[in-house]
């Protein structure tokens, strides 16, 4: 073992009560979650920020000592990399998004330039002062995570609030509905079930007013798959609904074509049968076309209303309106318009003048 002073600490080790003093491993399991320290080769003028565990962003620089996780990433708007096959103290990674994923980038959106380049120095040891033969690496997680877990969430309204791709304003729309509910007396619980290792967003929630929140990390997972979307979704309503809020927001990260799972989300009827509304948010009105298309074609889900840039302003609101037949209607310019539709229609305000004449339903219609 030896010992290292970190110069930062990613929010992806959040759960790991970890300081700047730690003892490293030259055994490096190279699975998803495992904490590693890396030195940093490069600066960036561009994407060059850590989320750390306290939630405030800090530069990055040459020389620095990073922890991260080993993970993979598959993001339009960023990079997207994979786990190594295997890894070796002097190693090379790449750190892959905001949140400190770490793995090898195999491909980069020229809006985020090259990634940081890390020389690996070692695996995070999680219990440093036992003998060198009983430690074990640090993972990422708060819980275990149950793949298969079931769905209860006792009569508590749920909200989802999916995207035609990433950056398509979900977080924008999420926290306008915390706030306007949150103003019309309701207690809320919100969560992001899909994506990559970041606490950004659901720290977005807790200022705009949600009482608890949680992300898919708290259960061990840096990026999710179709393969465990559904499954930490039915865990984090399921526990969110534990704390008898009024109702649910649940964001699904990345978009409704993906690799985060979202497809395998909207696909289990189990899941589906819980949202009361879902709101989707579109980057512009051929989007929110198709994003409406295949709500509807694919599971069956008519949104309640459609958001995000595809109605920043006129032209857009009455496009996807007459486009869709869905009312359209801007997170940031409308919010308490939004937050009242949806308020409507999970039953914390019974005003039904605020429901547009083409309210949908995010039950089945087929």
């Amino acid at each position: 073992m030896t010992s290292i002073v970190a110069d930062k600490v990613a929010s992806v080790a959040q759960h790991c009560n970890l300081g700047t003093g730690l003892r490293l491993s030259p055994e490096i399991p190279c699975e998803e979650g495992v904490l590693i320290a890396a030195r940093v080769l490069n600066n960036k003028s561009r994407y060059n920020q850590l989320e750390l565990t306290s939630g405030r962003m800090a530069t990055v620089k040459q020389g620095d000592i990073v922890v991260g996780a080993l993970g993979h990433r598959n993001a339009l708007h960023g990079f997207a990399g994979r786990l190594p096959d295997n890894l070796r103290v002097g190693d090379i990674v790449q750190i892959l998004n905001l949140g400190g994923v770490m793995g090898i980038c195999e491909s980069a959106n020229p809006e985020v330039g090259v990634p940081f380049e890390c020389e690996v120095l070692g695996a995070v040891l999680a219990n440093p002062d036992v003998s060198e033969q009983k430690a074990v690496p640090a993972r990422v997680g708060l819980r275990a995570f149950n793949a298969n877990a079931p769905i209860d969430v006792s009569g508590v309204p749920v909200v989802a609030v999916a995207g035609t791709c990433m950056d398509s304003g979900k977080t924008a729309a999420s926290c306008a509905i915390i706030s306007r509910l949150r103003h019309h007396g309701a207690r809320v619980a919100a969560c992001k079930a899909t994506g990559v290792a970041l606490r950004r967003d659901i720290l977005a929630m807790e200022d705009a007013g949600a009482a608890i929140t949680m992300i898919f990390s708290d259960f061990g997972v840096v990026a999710t798959t179709a393969g465990n979307g559904p499954a930490l979704t039915r865990a984090l309503l399921s526990r969110l609904a534990e704390s008898r809020p009024d109702v649910i927001v649940l964001e699904l990260g990345d978009g409704l074509i993906g690799d985060y799972g979202v497809d395998a989300i909207l696909s289990q009827k189990e899941i589906r049968n819980v949202l009361t509304a879902v709101v989707l948010c579109a980057t512009d009105s051929v989007a929110a076309w198709g994003g409406d298309r295949i709500l509807g074609e694919r599971y069956g889900i008519r949104p309640v209303v459609i958001t995000g840039p595809a109605t920043d302003n006129v032209v857009g609101t009455r496009q996807v309106t007459a486009q869709t037949g869905v009312p359209a209607i801007n997170a940031l310019t409308g919010a308490a318009a939004l937050g009242d539709l949806v308020a409507t229609v999970v039953g914390i305000t019974d005003s039904t003048d605020l429901l547009p004449a083409a309210q949908g339903s995010a039950k089945d219609i087929s």
